[in-house]
């Protein structure tokens, strides 16, 4: 019987994936009955039992596997591993196996409303959630799976068509089409399309019956007419005809026992008998299979099958310049070294791809070598080896070889990226279109596409490209023709001969010429043509002839290989592998370090090899994009969590402690110092069977699982019950292996945590020797601590040899939960009675607390202090009538989000009984005051986001809606704001607004608002995040005296152009004094809007060297002689004004990490790979300045990439110098800018200070909560997720550059008039006082690209898939295609290729910015809303929060690429404001001390 479409009322719709780790069958849990595996596992069991089913394999009674749907037909039982529904619980969890339980009485489909199938099946016992199948079921199971997926793909997209269902069968398979083909491991040889229309029916009879759909749209959808198409349409392509008869009722299900009318729809259901389903579901697999077989051999055609035709290499030489050999003056590095390959990869297709600059390709030998040589498919037997050389860097896009002749590199200078040499080429394919030719080729660790070659090379390359134009030329000729098989060979040659000379494939006017170069370069010709999509192309009479041509010339022909797979056991052999070094001009020069970050880096790279630093999760974060061209690739995420290596850590929670009921040789030492709260007498020593137990002294206690690492607590205090039990307090020391740090902590190091526990005296197994580190703070004491640290290891070393137990050392708190590591309070150990890890759990209890006063005219909800007449924030989900559904591009992700509504509260309505007062049943009256937004988009981009709007209505809503606190005062009250960001939760009103006639009028003078004056309390910010908006200070708002304090004296190493000093200024902290930059328009940038500041455009390797020569400590540091040699050449000047230590109180930057990616490789000489990275010579700059504060920057994945070892060495080094050190991951569109712009950052601040918090986000974002998994399951947000709400909407393009001057393509103007009024109040504040707009200016597209721009239309999400399929004439004569080929034929490779040639939308948000905006790069929505260009440099200044009157230097791409790398100000700006905070709590501290 057909089964029910909607899962039953207790299956949770919610898709739970079970962890892909193979199960180990050995080691679980074996049942013979269904009910004990059952019992065996939790799970909810109201009404009846759910668990999940992983492993599994459907059979029948002879336990032969069976197609899912054969349970129709058959009885079908199980055989698998049941789990518990909660995928929360232990990750370790084994589960239950059961064999041959069941029978499957049904099935059902859920996951519409989250867009992810989710299966299940049910016995008469309990449901299960089916996970994953066993592997040698999943050829059964994988089938049913895509048609549930094809039934949620429909479905989706119905619901987004509207609520008539107003689409055509064509639209709503062209969506649905995209949308699955689009998910990774759709078989490839059959289209979307296709498999949509062959189960159409099936698709039909589970949607009809889905009864939430049906009860929200008037329309039943039994009788949708594209519903009705679809199944219509799947029935005639049914090779197996089904009698039509009409199904007999009920054998459709509904949820909530609803019954189906049927009575009056067309019929829905096909009855079928038994052999009829059998049939028809034996053809579906073996269609299903053979289509899983043609896409393994998607890539062979039935021209070319079995063989492939070689190229002489005798006959293309004259086409190829003499012979010479590959030259380079750069430090090469091995490709194996550089690569992120996993070993186990073995199919091509899943290599990483990266970009080759400035290449070259030789043989053995080293002579060069053409690449026509090397055969376009993997053959069994090659007596061809090409090897290559060039600039590795990320594939941004960017770089493709169009019309014009090859446009060499002038030198490596122009390239940032990683000098590397391959291993030997294996294949290499040709992606072409009308405008342009991608070539790429493949070794075994990675696919690299060619940009420009070497100039060296250069003439080598242009008899591949023009080859790839002349069969580009042929296909054009042939697509002309009504009857393509009847052009035979010599036809198509006589054609081209008649090409202009000025005609890309053009090869000469002479046939017999035009035919040997068509036949000697054959194999490029043959190979586009067997990758061309059209069918009558790929066979024609041409192909054949040229293949029957090439034979005739005794080309060699060789055997294809029948699986392609990668092997990556052999060496590198490329020549350049046995080359000495050679003296670069330009090379990446090694890090200058001092020597504690030498050793602490060089000793974790010695210690650890391959082997031991295999991945222990699957869940592994993949290598994170480029730093400068990170694309956004998490829109749809609801969760975006960055990952670190999972690390299994003992919990006191879990340790299950061995009493020990005897208590001789248990006493107190002394009387009693005092008594717990509870009145139990305080003791300050004891003695434990000898042994003296001390507060502040560490202990073990005995546990009954010996092989458990036993935790160790450090003795808070020690009391006495009424019962006579001797009792310990202490708090839980955890090891550095168990944080964040994982392998890259010292054994001896111990962190406090904020657990606790409480034992008696007799469970003490024995005492631990911990020694709290306290070293006196500042770089005139670094040598002396360095001292004591090393005759500490060596006293360490030396217990260690004498079999002496390990001492350990103590000198921080971990905090994961706030990301953190922390100065040891003061107050630990002194036996009060009071626990510092108690009154934190009971501080934040308290918050969650709701106290309602005597008088019920104010309440306290959640740390912050509500009264009558406060103005609160709403939860915009609570005046929400229609979600509207947001943009599923890039740029139109914010596009129908709301920020909080601001109300004011009027009124209290608490329960009678006033002890039931809660959050819930505690109700509060309340005005809602409209915003700009609420009125109209137009409203919205004129005013003051400030502004809001008077209004009548009154509300009744519970407290537990309540987001937070903010003010309204008068305009003339409202503070001083000279830059686009806001941290104040302040609104204004002027005026009242009638939402039912429109009308805004002036504010009438009897309107009861409460205007507050003073000043605001800093950031009402979120105290528990992700929840709501309170202080993180007082929460009433009232004046405070500002503390004065001196700006801190900063140094901005890898500065740019300044965008993070700009914004750390402004918030009034900082001062930047001295700044590093080594590219020199960006230095030059920097200087223009920092007079004040000294700007040293140089190495910062030879910057500090100098410094250290300066100061006499040249001992302690380690460089190259050439930063020696280069330091002593500064100049005495120069010398002069270098920073000196004790000078420096801040030093921020971000370093480059663009050779990041070739430290997960480790081999005897990774040591001297890492030296390069900049990141060890700006962690040398703190290790020797010790300023009072330090602040790292980069790219959102630095946690995660190289499976977190650089991320981790940081945090060790900042804490071995003594820090205190805080991470997080922040996204610059919070903060006041129309970007989605993730950045993580690292705090470290001295012991003395005071780590700052994280600024609050203040405006709306579409986007996920950036968590950071970390050890015990913790995942940690530095700050919540704003999609949900903030205080102020966010900012859009139109916000942005809505009032700039319309220029054209290629705009060069530096300087013009603005010519119009700014309109928004952003466009006032990043204004400022300018009177002449400089910078915009856009970078120039050639003919075809502008054509294509024009013809995009000019609407929200449009791109290159817009384009009409046609061809235009070029000014040269020559017709070509709008859309570029290399796009439809590789789509589903890349992602369908969304933005490229995209425009951005008024009313949403700029992608991320980039160094080089182009249609074709990596982030390709680059068209203005509006006018027909790239956007300018002005306007992505302005998507980063520069101002007007921000200057940058250089050339277009130089400005470009400033803006692309630089912070944006406001987000430093936000970073800066907390630092203040932070500096004037400390001040306050220290002035009651």
């Amino acid at each position: 019987m057909p089964k029910r479409a909607a899962a039953c009322q207790n299956f949770k719709e919610k898709p739970v994936r079970f962890s892909e780790s193979t199960v180990d069958i050995q080691k679980q849990h074996v049942v013979e009955e269904e009910i004990s595996a059952i019992r065996l596992t939790s799970g909810t069991d109201d009404p009846r039992p759910n668990r999940r089913l992983t492993d599994f394999i459907f059979h029948d009674a002879n336990g032969i596997p069976k197609p899912f749907e054969m349970l129709e037909i058959d009885d079908i039982f199980i055989t698998g591993v049941i789990l518990s529904l909660d995928e929360n619980l232990d990750k370790r969890e084994k589960g239950v196996r059961c064999e041959g339980f069941g029978r499957i009485e049904e099935w059902a489909i859920s996951g519409y409303e989250e867009g992810s199938p989710v299966i299940w099946v049910s016995t008469e016992m309990a449901d299960y959630d089916c996970v994953k199948a066993a592997a040698n079921y999943k050829k059964y199971y994988d089938l049913f799976y895509e048609k549930a997926r094809a039934c949620i793909e429909v479905n989706k997209k119905l619901l987004s068509s509207g609520t008539n269902f107003d689409i055509s069968l064509d639209e709503l398979l062209a969506g649905v089409a995209r949308s699955m083909s689009e998910i990774k491991g759709f078989v490839g040889g059959m289209s979307a399309k296709d498999f949509i229309v062959s189960h159409g029916e099936f698709i039909y009879n589970q949607l009809i019956g889905l009864e939430q759909i049906s009860l929200k749209n008037s329309q039943v959808l039994a009788d949708v007419p594209v519903l009705l198409a679809l199944r219509d349409e799947s029935r005639k392509r049914k090779e197996f005809r089904m009698p039509d008869k009409v199904s007999s009722g009920g054998s459709l299900k509904i949820k909530d026992g609803d019954d189906l009318d049927q009575s009056s729809r067309p019929s829905c259901v096909i009855e079928e008998d038994e052999d009829q389903k059998l049939a028809r579901l034996l053809q579906e697999e073996e269609y299903w299979n053979s289509m899983k077989q043609k896409k393994k051999n998607k890539r062979q055609t039935s021209s070319s099958n079995k063989f492939y035709i070689k190229i002489n290499e005798d006959e293309i030489a004259d086409d190829y310049p003499d012979p010479e050999f590959y030259k380079t003056d750069l430090d090469e590095t091995d490709e194996y070294l550089v690569s992120d390959t996993d070993v186990s990869i073995c199919d091509p297709d899943d290599l990483p791809r990266s970009m080759l600059h400035n290449w070259a390709l030789y043989n053995a030998d080293s002579r060069l070598i053409s690449l026509e040589l090397l055969p376009m498919r993997s053959c069994d037997e090659n007596d061809v080896t090409i090897f290559g050389s060039g600039i590795m860097t990320n594939d941004d896009g960017s770089g493709y070889c169009l019309e014009d002749s090859v446009q060499s590199s002038s030198g490596a200078s122009e390239v940032h990226g990683i000098p590397i040499y391959l291993s030997a080429i294996k294949e290499w394919v040709i992606e072409f279109g009308a405008s342009m030719v991608v070539i790429s080729v493949r070794t075994d660790m990675a696919w690299y596409r060619l940009g420009s070659p070497s100039e060296q090379y250069a003439s080598w390359y242009k008899p591949v490209l023009k080859t790839a134009k002349l069969a580009i030329g042929i296909i054009a000729l042939l697509k002309e023709q009504s009857r393509v098989s009847r052009v035979s060979f010599s036809d198509v040659i006589k054609r081209v001969a008649e090409f202009e000379e000025g005609h890309p494939a053009y090869i000469s006017s002479n046939p017999a010429e035009v035919e040997r170069y068509v036949v000697v370069h054959g194999q490029i010709i043959l190979q586009q043509f067997a990758e061309f999509p059209i069918k009558t192309i790929r066979n024609c009479s041409f192909v054949t002839g040229l293949a029957d041509k090439m034979e005739d010339r005794h080309h060699t022909k060789l055997v294809v290989k029948k699986k392609k797979e990668v092997f990556k056991m052999e060496a590198n052999l490329n020549p350049r592998a046995s080359m000495g070094p050679v003296v670069s001009k330009r090379k990446a020069m090694q890090a200058t370090t001092t020597r504690l970050i030498n050793r602490i880096w060089g000793d974790y790279y010695s210690n650890y090899a391959p082997e031991n630093l295999k991945l222990e999760s699957e869940g592994e974060a993949k290598e994170y994009e480029d730093a400068e061209d990170q694309d956004e690739n998490e829109e749809d995420e609801e969760i975006e969590e960055v990952l670190l290596e999972h690390t299994s850590m003992p919990h006191s929670a879990s340790e299950v402690i061995r009493s020990k009921s005897s208590q001789k040789e248990i006493s107190w030492d002394g009387v009693p110092v005092g008594k717990t709260c509870s009145g139990e007498a305080l003791y300050r020593k004891a003695i434990v069977r000898g042994d003296v137990i001390d507060l502040g002294s560490c202990v073990t206690v005995e546990l009954e699982d010996p092989k458990v690492v036993p935790t160790i607590y450090f003795v808070e205090y020690m009391f006495e019950t009424s019962d006579g039990k001797k009792i310990v307090h202490g708090m839980v020391m955890t090891r550095g292996s168990q944080t964040v740090l994982n392998n890259t902590s010292n054994e001896r190091e111990l962190f406090l945590t904020n657990d606790c526990m409480e034992f008696e005296l007799a469970d003490i197994k024995q005492t631990v020797v911990v020694n709290i580190r306290l070293l006196p703070w500042g770089h005139q004491h670094r040598k002396a601590n360095a001292l004591a640290d090393e005759i500490d290891k060596h006293r360490a070393e030396e217990r260690n040899q004498k079999g002496m137990p390990m001492e350990y050392y103590c000198k921080s708190l971990y905090w994961p939960e706030k990301g953190s590591f922390i100065t040891l309070p003061k107050s630990i150990g002194i036996g009060t009675g009071a626990c510092y890890s108690c009154k934190i759990k009971e501080s934040e209890q308290e918050r969650e607390i709701f106290s309602l006063n005597s008088s019920k005219t104010g309440f306290i909800y959640r740390g912050i202090e509500y009264s009558v007449n406060d103005c609160v924030y709403l939860s915009p989900n609570q005046f929400m009538t229609n979600v509207e559904e947001h943009g599923t591009f890039k740029s139109g992700r914010n596009v129908g989000l709301k920020s909080y509504v601001v109300c004011q509260m009027l009124d209290i309505e608490a329960p009678k009984a006033f002890d039931q007062s809660t959050a819930e049943s505690t109700q509060v009256k309340v005005r809602r005051f409209f915003k700009p937004e609420d009125i109209s988009t137009e409203k919205a981009y004129t005013s003051d986001i400030r502004e809001v709007y008077y209004n009548e209505e009154i509300l009744t809503v519970p407290v537990k809606k309540i987001e937070g606190k903010c003010e309204i005062r008068k305009k003339h009250d409202l503070p001083l704001i000279d830059n686009p960001v806001i941290f104040d939760h302040i609104f204004y009103c002027e005026h009242l607004y009638d939402p039912v006639n429109g009308s805004i009028k002036q504010l009438p003078a009897n309107a009861k608002i409460r205007f507050a004056t003073g000043k605001v309390a800093p950031d009402l910010a979120s105290r528990k995040k992700g929840k709501s908006i309170v202080g993180e200070n007082d929460g009433n708002v009232t004046d405070k005296k500002d503390v004065s304090l001196d700006r801190l004296a900063t140094l901005d190493i890898f500065a740019g152009c300044g965008g993070l000093s700009e914004g750390l200024q402004k918030s009034g902290v900082t001062i930047t004094k001295w700044a590093i930059e080594y590219e020199e328009p960006a230095g030059e940038a920097f200087n223009l809007n920092h007079p004040d500041a000294l700007m040293f455009v140089d190495n910062c390797n030879v910057i500090l060297r100098a410094i250290m020569e300066k100061c006499g400590d040249e001992d302690d540091c380690i460089s190259t002689p050439e930063a020696s040699v280069l330091a002593s050449k500064l100049g005495e000047g120069k010398i002069k004004n270098l920073p000196m230590p004790g000078q420096v109180d801040f030093i921020n930057g971000g370093p480059p990490c663009q050779g990041f990616s070739g430290m997960n490789r480790f081999s005897h000489s990774t040591w001297s790979k890492v030296q390069s990275e900049m990141i060890l010579a700006f962690l040398s700059f703190a290790d020797y300045f010790r300023p009072r504060y330090f602040l790292l920057e980069n790219v959102r994945n630095f946690v995660s990439f190289n499976n977190g070892q650089t991320f981790r060495l940081t945090l060790a080094s900042l804490l071995e110098m003594g820090y205190q050190v805080k991470f997080g991951v922040l996204d610059a569109g919070s903060y006041g800018v129309s970007q989605s712009r993730k950045r993580a950052f690292i705090w470290a601040a001295s012991p003395e200070e005071t780590l700052p918090d994280w600024p609050e986000p203040m405006h709306v974002f579409a986007g996920p909560e950036l968590r950071i998994s970390l050890p015990r399951n913790v995942k940690y947000a530095a700050v919540r997720s704003t999609a949900g709400g903030a205080p102020f909407r966010a900012i859009t393009v139109r916000d942005t550059i809505g009032d700039l001057p319309q220029v054209g393509n290629g705009a060069s103007k530096t300087e013009m008039e603005y010519n119009t009024e700014a309109v928004s109040w952003f466009q006032k504040q990043i204004r400022g006082n300018m009177m002449v707009l400089s910078d915009h200016i856009s970078k120039g597209m050639n003919e075809l690209n502008l054509i294509r721009c024009q013809r995009i239309p000019k609407r929200p999400g449009a791109d290159w898939r817009d384009l009409p399929d046609e061809k235009v004439k070029l000014s040269t004569g020559q017709l070509v295609a709008l859309i570029p080929w290399c796009l439809p034929n590789t789509a589903k490779r890349h992602n369908q290729w969304k933005g490229l040639f995209g425009r951005l939308d008024w009313e949403g948000n700029f992608p991320t910015s980039v160094t080089d905006p182009q249609p074709m790069g990596k982030v390709g929505m680059c068209f203005h809303p509006d006018q027909d260009r790239i956007i300018t440099v002005r306007e992505c200044a302005r998507s980063q929060g520069f101002p007007d009157s921000y200057k940058f230097a250089g050339n277009i791409q130089n400005k470009h690429r400033q803006i692309g790398n630089a912070v944006p100000p406001p987000l430093a700006y936000a970073l800066g404001r907390k630092l203040r905070e932070a500096l004037e709590k400390n001040s306050r501290q220290n002035k009651q001390c």
